[in-house]
């Protein structure tokens, strides 16, 4: 985004610092030629506004393609920037048709209550059963794919298996989804399995206003006891930035009316909803606590109390990997007992476990199904997770640096030549600042420094760029913005993929100050705030 005269200004102060009729090293007019010739070939790219528009588009590759690319630079900058974008949408498009958006649920139910309710003495002479014993009781597998048929068609299919205590079934689901316009879309579903029969839907989504909508499902469901029709329409309301607004009923087998309100925010989500019907009646409160860490780290806890019994919930969740999501809940209720969820959400997959632990409310169970599953995570984390992420990390880094070896060789190299070329003009710098009290950097750093303790076993890479940042001095000032600062002359970056920063140790009014900003972070120096008390 720089202007011209900005390009201008920087193009002259470099062809003055690599001119090669200024220097009479052999070796170094060769290094100043090369790097000459670069510094004239990125100013005739940038002074063209056609040239320029195809470089902040293509990049390099823009510049060397040839064919019908040839012909898309005679036209303008903003006609160039509306073909790349049509030709973005095109392949956006095509991603789409061939994105299925894959989805899946696998939950294993577990009975573990022989754990806590044991008949010793009834059981003692069976073979086997001084060991508790475990079983699953139910499992339910289900998938859905998406396949767009049109930039406004999608075809949806799903399908599940359950089994619980050896009684099974399943059921196939086909859905088409046609978004009519931005306000609305429809959904026919049509669906058969074996343990009830056909079943006809539809589903209607339509925005009444920029802060309320309205979905409307109804359906007929056809086996051996006749059809039996159900209706749920859902009507929402955004009643502030952060905070939904529901009102649902349902009729049919299972007749309801439910309110919620639900508040999220960046750190919280709340949620207080009412319910009356058919067979169940309840109030429930649920929050949800966000902690701004790097592994997104959450706590929650729920109440919800009906002509069921009462149930409290509590548990956390935490990544553990890039795509990974790992979360437990304690679940404690009358008459449900004690239960323990465990559940793993990896990308578009989610493996859920309920173990139910006991059918009574006994203190030992929850105190096992609280601290057992803490135990295992931390023990998990510390031998399991943590190392294979920083072997994952380092793989990366390993693959990052092979791939980038020879750019980074030739970066380099240009760094040091530019280095060398600089040693006159930051000569003549250092003699014009220490003649009015200016600013004479003493030394700079670049790269990855290494404060923490934590960390003492990691290698410090920093490479000195004392010089290069002499040469950026101008009137006693010195600006960086921001931008990566391995692409300054005389910089490259020692550490591919890793976090750098810049550390300055200067001199200004014949104080000495000292400063570290991040890679991307823009610098100003010299500042008050910088300066080194004497005293400390």
């Amino acid at each position: 985004q720089a202007s011209q005269e900005e390009l201008k200004a920087a193009y002259r102060r470099l062809c003055m610092l690599y001119h090669p009729d200024k220097h009479r090293d052999p070796e170094l007019k060769t290094q100043a030629e090369r790097l000459f010739n670069l510094v004239h070939q990125a100013y005739e790219v940038l002074s063209d506004p056609q040239t320029r528009a195809i470089y902040d588009i293509y990049g390099r590759r823009g510049l060397e393609m040839e064919g019908w690319e040839v012909v898309e630079r005679k036209r303008t900058p903003a006609e160039i920037r509306e073909e790349f974008e049509r030709l973005q949408r095109e392949r956006e498009e095509r991603r789409l048709q061939q994105r299925t958006n894959p989805k899946g649920t696998i939950s294993v139910g577990i009975d573990a209550t022989d754990l806590f309710d044991r008949y010793d003495e009834e059981y003692e002479d069976v073979p086997g059963s001084s060991f508790p014993q475990i079983e699953i009781n139910k499992m339910h597998i289900s998938q859905s794919i998406e396949a767009p048929l049109t930039a406004t068609d999608t075809a949806i299919l799903s399908g599940n298996l359950s089994t619980q205590n050896g009684n099974g079934g399943g059921s196939i689901n086909l859905a088409l989804r046609r978004v009519t316009s931005a306000k609305g879309w429809g959904e026919l579903e049509f669906g058969a399995g074996d343990l009830q029969g056909p079943l006809f839907g539809l589903k209607i989504f339509r925005n009444l206003t920029p802060r309320c909508f309205i979905t409307t499902n109804c359906a007929l469901q056809f086996s051996s006891r006749g059809i039996r029709p159900g209706l749920t329409t859902v009507l929402a309301r955004n009643l502030d930035k952060n905070t939904m607004g529901y009102l649902q009923w349902r009729w049919g087998i299972q007749s309801a009316m439910n309110t919620s309100i639900v508040r999220d925010t960046k750190t919280s989500h709340f949620t207080v909803a009412l319910q009356l019907g058919i067979p169940h009646s309840f109030m429930m409160v649920s929050y949800q606590h966000k902690f701004q860490d790097e592994d997104q780290t959450r706590v929650k806890g729920s109440l919800k109390a009906g002509f069921f019994g009462t149930i409290v919930e509590y548990g956390a969740e935490r990544k553990i990997s890039r795509h990974s999501v790992l979360g437990a809940t304690v679940s404690v209720g009358v008459p449900q007992g004690v239960s323990l969820k465990i559940k793993l959400n990896r990308a578009s997959q989610t493996y859920f476990f309920p173990v139910h632990l006991t059918d009574q409310l006994l203190p030992s169970a929850v105190f096992y199904a609280t601290v057992g599953p803490l135990v295992i995570y931390f023990a998990m984390h510390r031998l399991i997770i943590r190392p294979y992420l920083r072997a994952q990390k380092e793989r990366e880094l390993e693959k990052q640096r092979e791939n980038t070896a020879s750019d980074i060789l030739q970066k380099k190299q240009e760094a040091e030549a530019a280095v060398r070329l600089m040693q006159e003009s930051v000569r003549r710098i250092i003699e014009a600042e220490e003649a009015r009290m200016g600013l004479i950097v003493v030394n700079a750093w670049y790269g990855k420094f290494v404060n923490d303790n934590s960390r003492k076993n990691e290698k410090v890479k920093v490479i000195d760029v004392t010089v290069p940042l002499q040469c950026l001095v101008k009137d006693s000032k010195l600006i960086l913005t921001e931008a990566s600062k391995a692409g300054l002359p005389g910089f490259y970056d020692p550490c591919v993929g890793e976090e750098k920063s810049l550390k300055v140790l200067y001199q200004f009014r014949g104080v000495l100050h000292q400063v570290m900003s991040a890679d991307n972070e823009a610098l100003r120096i010299p500042k008050q705030s910088h300066r080194i008390d004497a005293d400390g």
